[in-house]
C-alpha cells in the first residue's frame, strides 16, 4: 500500500505569516493582562470613515446584494478601480481589465498563479513582505532574492537585478512604497528598472497598495509614488498591478483588493477566481465603491497623522546607540538596522540575530516588533507606526531604556 504524507508537501512547506504570528502573540499577552505595545501589524488604528460604513449599512438592506454577483467584481466597482488606476497610476484601462479580490493578498497570489509555471524565477527585491515568497512558491515559481540594505536606502539597482537575471527569469516584483521598509523609488529609478524589464522581456508584478501614503520633509506635501507603468508606458502589456482599500481607507477587515492588467491575464485570473472564491462580499464591494468615489479629506487626515508619527519614531529610534533608522518616504513602517545591538549583553541575554533580539524586546520591554528574518536577512526590525501617538512614543521610550 502506498504511503502518503498527511499534509501535501506543497502546503506543508508554507511558513506562517510572521507579521500575523507576532501580532497574535502580542494580543495573547495583552489578553493575559500584560501591557504589551505592538508595532507588529500593518493596520491603521483609525476607524473606517463613516461615509463608507454608511454605504455598507445601506447595502445590507438591499436584497440585490444577497445573491451571487460576477466572480470578477461588481461592474460599477470595476469602473471605479479603472478610474483610480488612471488617476493614481497613470494607466488607462477598461473595467474588463480589473479583477476584484478578497484583499490584496489574494491578488498577489493570483498574479503569480496566473503568470508562473514550475521553475520560473521571480526577482524578489529584499527586504520583502513576508507573503511574497510563499505566494511565488505556491505557484511553482522560484523566488530569487536581490538584497539592498540600509546603506542603499533599501532600494535595489538595475545592476543588481541584471546580476540576478537568468534564462529562467520571468517576473520582477516591484514594490514602491515598500512594505517593510517604507522606501520609495524616485521617478528616474522607477523608469530605469522599468526600461530594463521591458528590454529583457520580463513581466512585472507591482504592488501599489501604499501608493497614496507618501511623505516628504514638508507635512503639507505628498509626492507621488510613480507607478512603473506610468514611468514606462510600454510595460502595460506585461504588468499586473495589485492594490486595495485596506491601508489608505483603514479597511483591513473589509477584505477588498484588486488586480489590473492585460486582458488575457485578467481573463485567466478571473477563471481561477471563479473556482477559488467566486465574488467578494457584495457589502464590502459597495463599501469599497464608496471609498473610491467619495470624499478624500479623511484619507488626507490619516496620511498627515502617519507623517507626524513617522518623523517622531525615526527621531526617537535614532537616539538609541546601535540603531540606524533611515527615514521612510511611504507606507507606515520603519525598518531600522539593528546590527549594532547584536552580540551585546542586554539584561543577561546576548542576542546574535534579530529574531533573538525581537524575543528579548518582547520579554524585557513588553514591546512586539517583527524581526528581519521575516523579510530577508537578519539584522533588522520592522515597526509599524500605524498605532496611536501615545503608545507609539511609550514603546520607543521602553526601547531606549532597555538599550541605554
Amino acid at each position: 500500500m502506498a504511503t502518503f504524507p498527511r499534509i501535501s508537501r506543497r502546503i506543508g512547506a508554507i511558513a506562517e505569516s510572521a507579521t500575523l504570528k507576532v501580532d497574535a502573540k502580542a494580543k495573547a499577552l495583552q489578553a493575559e493582562g500584560r501591557k504589551v505595545i505592538s508595532y507588529a501589524a500593518g493596520e491603521p488604528d483609525f476607524a473606517t470613515p463613516s461615509f463608507i460604513v454608511d454605504a455598507a449599512s445601506a447595502a445590507v438592506l438591499d436584497p440585490k446584494n444577497y445573491r451571487y454577483t460576477p466572480a470578477v467584481g461588481l461592474p460599477e466597482l470595476r469602473e471605479a478601480i479603472a478610474a483610480k488606476t488612471l488617476r493614481d497610476s497613470g494607466l488607462e484601462v477598461s473595467a474588463a481589465q480589473v479583477v476584484v479580490t478578497n484583499g490584496g493578498k489574494q491578488a498577489v497570489y493570483q498574479a503569480f498563479a496566473t503568470l508562473l509555471d514550475p521553475g520560473d524565477e521571480v526577482l524578489l527585491p529584499a527586504p520583502y513582505w513576508t507573503t511574497y515568497p510563499e505566494a511565488i512558491k505556491l505557484a511553482g515559481g522560484v523566488p530569487v532574492e536581490v538584497f539592498a540594505g540600509s546603506d542603499q536606502g533599501y532600494l535595489v539597482t538595475v545592476e543588481q537585478l541584471e546580476a540576478a537575471r537568468t534564462p529562467q527569469t520571468k517576473v520582477l516584483l516591484f514594490v514602491s512604497p515598500s512594505n517593510p521598509t517604507g522606501a520609495v523609488y524616485t521617478p528616474a529609478e522607477t523608469a530605469a528598472i522599468g526600461e530594463w524589464a521591458l528590454a529583457n522581456g520580463i513581466w512585472v508584478v507591482t504592488d501599489e497598495i501604499y501608493q497614496n501614503l507618501t511623505y516628504s520633509s514638508s507635512p503639507s506635501e505628498a509626492p507621488r509614488a510613480i507607478s512603473i507603468v506610468e514611468a514606462v508606458p510600454a510595460l502595460a502589456d506585461t504588468t499586473i498591478l495589485v492594490n486595495g482599500v485596506a491601508k489608505t481607507y483603514a479597511m483591513t477587515g473589509w477584505r477588498v483588493g484588486w488586480m489590473v492588467g492585460p486582458l488575457d491575464a485578467m481573463k485567466a485570473a478571473g477563471n481561477l477566481q471563479s473556482h477559488l472564491s467566486s465574488n467578494v462580499s457584495n457589502i464590502s464591494q459597495r463599501a469599497a465603491l464608496a471609498a473610491l468615489t467619495g470624499p478624500q479629506d479623511e484619507v488626507e487626515t490619516m496620511r498627515q497623522a502617519f507623517d507626524r508619527r513617522r518623523r517622531l519614531i525615526v527621531s526617537e529610534l535614532n537616539k538609541i546607540d546601535g540603531v540606524i533608522c533611515p527615514t521612510p518616504e511611504g507606507a507606515f513602517y520603519v525598518y531600522p538596522d539593528v546590527t549594532g545591538l547584536l552580540n551585546r549583553s542586554w539584561g543577561g541575554v546576548t542576542p546574535t540575530t534579530s529574531l533573538e533580539l525581537a524575543d528579548l524586546i518582547l520579554d524585557q520591554a513588553e514591546v512586539a516588533v517583527v524581526p528581519g528574518e521575516a523579510f530577508g536577512p537578519s539584522g533588522y526590525l520592522r515597526l509599524s507606526y500605524a498605532l496611536g501617538d501615545e503608545p507609539l512614543l511609550e514603546g520607543v521610550k521602553r526601547l531606549q531604556r532597555l538599550f541605554a
